[in-house]
């Protein structure tokens, strides 16, 4: 008969700890708001479903290693839990900013908006939970035994969630070439770098027949001349010739560009990072 083994470091680790932080928080964050019956709509939609996608995984990632089933998994469990916290920590951030600056209106006297108040906060440390559960995780300098523990990985996650934000934000680009070019830039690195996790957490990159490490400097390097491009193109399409109109609200276009625009930048910035480290990483020796 077989014995199944219970591993109570996953429960008293520092990362174990953390973890049991994030569901707890999660789940109260959750709770909180739906106790409000206050929560219609694309952005109250998305915040529910933030903190209960994270708590879920959480649980189901705190479950495997308690009873370690994970190493039966077909992928790299030190990249699936690197990547989803990286995941978990900047869909909290996002929610954390979103939730209040929809739902919460001033002033905050009544005993819905204190329960939307509370639940804000308790957000906000669930961010910081899975933010330090990113530290606590991250690989040591020369180790890129878990690609996506490493600072090029956990950028690509970024870079990744920065897309699907651009993607949410994107509305009537068809009637400029400029503005189609920049879409086609969002998309392709968007994919590239998606599948590049993909392939990482279903470990099938050492099966790659070509040096993968040179090859993604010269994509990072690709990606950042091209963000680089959609960086001067999209405000220059954008908002030529217009003014922001008057009254302009949540979903104004103007609002939405401009939100386009500083996420662009955003990602500039990430893949200038991700070159730099992937270039330290495969050029530069580590001591000994």
């Amino acid at each position: 008969m077989a014995i199944m083994r219970v591993n109570l470091q996953a429960l008293t680790s520092r990362v174990g700890i953390t973890r049991l932080f994030a569901i707890v928080l999660s789940c109260v964050a959750f709770s909180l708001v739906a106790s409000t019956e206050d929560y219609g709509g694309a952005y109250g939609t998305w915040c529910m479903f933030t903190w209960c996608f994270c708590f879920a995984v959480t649980v189901l990632i705190v479950l495997l290693e308690l009873l370690e089933l994970y190493p039966k998994l077909p992928l790299s469990w030190d990249d699936f839990t690197s990547a989803f916290s990286m995941l978990a920590a900047l869909m909290i951030f996002t929610t954390s900013v979103v939730y209040p600056s929809t739902f919460i209106t001033s002033p905050c006297n009544s005993d819905k908006c204190i329960r939307q108040a509370v639940a804000t906060a308790i957000s906000c440390l669930c961010f910081l939970a899975y933010a330090l559960e990113v530290g606590l995780t991250r690989a040591k300098p020369g180790d890129i035994s878990s690609f996506l523990s490493t600072v090029p990985g956990l950028l690509k996650v970024f870079e990744a969630y920065v897309a699907c934000l651009i993607f949410s934000l994107l509305d009537n680009v068809n009637s400029k070439p400029g503005l189609q070019w920049c879409v086609a830039v969002y998309a392709i690195c968007f994919v590239i770098t998606l599948l590049i996790i993909i392939l990482t957490v279903g470990r099938c990159l050492a099966y790659m027949p070509f040096p993968l490490e040179k090859m993604l400097v010269g994509y990072n390097a690709l990606a950042l001349v091209m963000y680089l491009t959609a960086t001067i193109l999209w405000p220059l399409y954008s908002f030529n010739n217009t003014s922001r109109p008057n009254p302009c609200g949540a979903n104004c276009w103007w609002n939405k560009r401009l939100g386009v625009t500083f996420l662009t930048i955003f990602n500039l910035l990430a893949y200038l990072v991700d070159l730099v480290y992937s270039t330290k990483m495969v050029f530069v020796p580590v001591p000994t």
